[in-house]
């Protein structure tokens, strides 16, 4: 019972470090899709507007990638073994882009010439690295994978073939406009520019429902490759009307938001980071109790009782040491109107 209780602890905490990664890499890639779409337009201060959120997002947000393969490697170390075997190919993909990503990104603050490359870049693989990360969810619940010599494999050709993993990418892209759209509006109204607001608000209003039509395709395409989860999202369904009514109190609120009503669009983006959080838990909850269906479960690849407290330990010292670097970094970026608004 007790190991029960501190793998559950431990799931918690993997879960809350891929949320706060989910919405902050949004954004991250959002922005970047959204600098490459607006350059050279008549939305260029919406162009403006990414990029400066940009700027100092991109350093922050790996850093919660780092801390779940610690957090992973510690708590779950046979889950680590099977996930990073069965997860080669697509997570290689994802290390190769993201660094390509860096470099330019590096580059292209210190030399002029980068800077049209890495707009095109950013925003490619903005798109792209989401779409392969889409791919551990139906991966991890049981496709695609053959037993070779005792050890799981990853059959590539069936996984890019498969309507299934497209469904789960489409949410995945929606879900990423959608968010880094909401946020950079924010972002606009904190910078006082009425244009750039005006252009991430539209584009909001209809990528909303985007988002919640993919997610209810993704939901009927998982009926067809796993019916054990789909029977138990629906039993979760109580986590799934929150995150419904989450969202309508932030559209509601995202529609009234007009130029003269902007400071309402704080509100809305709590209503819809909330929306995340709980479609998050429900499935979550119902992909329980296992990392990898059906052979890997968090009880049996749950580490030692002395390895958990120390890696909880040094987790939390380490947040510990992060979390006022973070409200630094907030209150000297995403926050500070100086910085926000000025000039090219």
């Amino acid at each position: 019972m007790v190991t029960l209780t501190a793998a559950l602890w431990g799931i918690l905490l993997l879960w809350l470090i891929v949320f706060i990664y989910g919405i902050a890499g949004s954004v991250d890639f959002g922005a970047g899709f959204w600098a490459m779409v607006f350059f050279k337009e008549r939305h260029a201060s919406a162009a403006t507007i990414a990029n400066r959120y940009l700027s100092p997002l991109w350093e922050v947000t790996n850093v919660f990638l780092v801390l779940f393969a610690v957090a992973l490697v510690g708590l779950f170390p046979t889950a680590a073994f099977v996930l990073g075997n069965i997860l080669l190919v697509p997570g290689d993909l994802i290390l190769i882009l993201l660094t390509i990503r860096t470099v330019f990104m590096v580059f292209a603050h210190s030399v002029d010439r980068y800077q049209h490359t890495l707009r095109i870049v950013s925003g490619i693989t903005g798109l792209v690295i989401p779409a392969l990360l889409m791919t551990v969810f139906p991966i991890s619940e049981g496709n695609f994978l053959h037993s070779v010599d005792g050890r799981l494999t990853l059959s590539v050709p069936d996984l890019f073939r498969n309507q299934v993993v497209y469904g789960y990418v489409i949410l995945g892209i929606t879900s990423e406009l959608f968010l880094s759209a909401l946020l950079l509006g924010d972002y606009s109204r904190v910078a006082k520019d009425e244009s750039a607001y005006r252009v991430y608000r539209k584009h909001v209003l209809w990528l909303g429902p985007v988002s919640i039509l993919s997610a209810f395709l993704a939901l009927l395409s998982i009926g067809r490759s796993a019916a054990w989860l789909q029977k138990a999202m629906l039993s979760q369904w109580h986590w799934f009307l929150a995150s419904g009514c989450f969202f309508v109190i932030g559209y509601v609120l995202v529609i009234t938001c007009g130029w003269e009503l902007k400071r309402r669009f704080r509100w809305a983006v709590v209503s819809i980071v909330a929306q995340y959080a709980c479609a998050m838990m429900g499935y979550g909850r119902a992909h329980l109790p296992y990392f990898v269906y059906p052979v890997v479960t968090i009880q049996d690849s749950f580490t030692n009782s002395e390895m958990f407290r120390a890696v909880i330990i040094v987790l939390i010292l380490g947040i510990a040491v992060l979390f006022p670097g973070f409200i630094w970094f907030w209150r000297l970026f995403l926050e500070n109107r100086a910085y926000a608004s000025k000039p090219e």
